[in-house]
């Protein structure tokens, strides 16, 4: 049953100023926890567009068709996999040459690797309260930890958060916040299983330092056991907005986020987050941290 809803105007993303949209384009996506509080818009595709307010009633409703059915159905796949595509595929028919066994083998290959680099589109909470995860995968860890030294934030405790991927995660990194990357810093390393603690420390990383709204945030890509290629498309000096991507890892690895200790974790261990949707944090005198049932 649809809800009706009252016609409002949208915060802006960029400041706590009221930002009046053209009508049809001011999307509510859902309401924020605070009462008293603006209502959270969402991103979609870089643009408000994921449920439109009807032009004659103002009730929220989605705007699909048969195109964006067909589109939603078969997922985008990044530009990084192509040539790894095609190098499977091209192995694929050489090896299917000699043995239909080893056909099939590699087309099953060709499409975990089709899979492998999917770029799905992601709705993201558009709220400066709200840190939302970088990356597909496992919470691996929640508490204190000192960030790496190459990135220049001295050596007290931060808040850290993790997240594991594994080789059937999408691997699409996104931006945990908005603000202006200040610091990316690349250090060589082992290549450790990334599930480990140690591996923050001693694998090899890719880190960046973001000034967001409230205070100094960092998130850092570790590579894993098999991926061993940090891809980073940001520059330093630029702005980035809240899930907007920035870079992957390929096949397995972790992205540790490190935040000041005013931000409460709204995540537990062993949680699944999706890149750009799921809350790892929030920031805000009324937050409070989160208990949790396992069933």
């Amino acid at each position: 049953m649809t809800k009706s809803l009252p016609r409002l105007p949208c915060p802006n993303s960029t400041s706590t100023s009221i930002a009046q949209l053209p009508l049809g384009r001011c999307l509510l996506a859902f309401h924020s926890v605070h009462a008293s509080a603006l209502p959270i818009v969402a991103l979609r595709g870089g643009g408000l567009s994921a449920i439109e307010a009807g032009p004659e009633t103002g009730t929220a409703q989605n705007s699909m068709t048969l195109l964006d059915s067909v589109k939603n159905t078969f997922v985008p796949i990044h530009r990084e996999g192509y040539p790894f595509i095609a190098a499977f595929a091209a192995a694929t028919l050489f090896l299917g040459y000699f043995s239909s066994v080893l056909f099939w083998i590699g087309l099953i290959l060709t499409a975990w690797c089709v899979y492998f680099y999917r770029d799905p589109e992601r709705v993201t909470p558009v709220d400066d309260r709200l840190v939302v995860s970088p990356a597909d995968g496992v919470v691996s860890a929640v508490g204190p930890a000192v960030p790496p030294r190459e990135l220049g934030l001295g050596s007290a405790e931060m808040t850290r958060i993790s997240v594991f991927m594994n080789v059937f995660s999408c691997h699409i990194n996104r931006a945990p916040v908005r603000g202006k990357i200040t610091r990316i810093e690349h250090r060589p390393g082992k290549f450790l299983n990334a599930e480990l603690d140690k591996a923050s420390a001693e694998n090899e990383r890719n880190g960046l330092v973001i000034d967001s709204p409230n205070g100094t945030i960092a998130t850092v890509q570790i590579a894993g056991l098999v991926a061993r290629r940090i891809v980073c498309w940001a520059e330093q000096g630029g702005s980035i907005a809240i899930g907007e991507r920035f870079g992957l890892i390929r096949f397995g690895s972790r992205v540790d986020v490190f935040l000041p200790s005013s931000a409460v974790p709204r995540v537990a261990v062993g949680q699944t987050a999706v890149g750009g949707e799921t809350v790892l944090a929030e920031f805000g005198a009324s937050a409070v941290t989160p208990l949790v049932r396992i069933s």
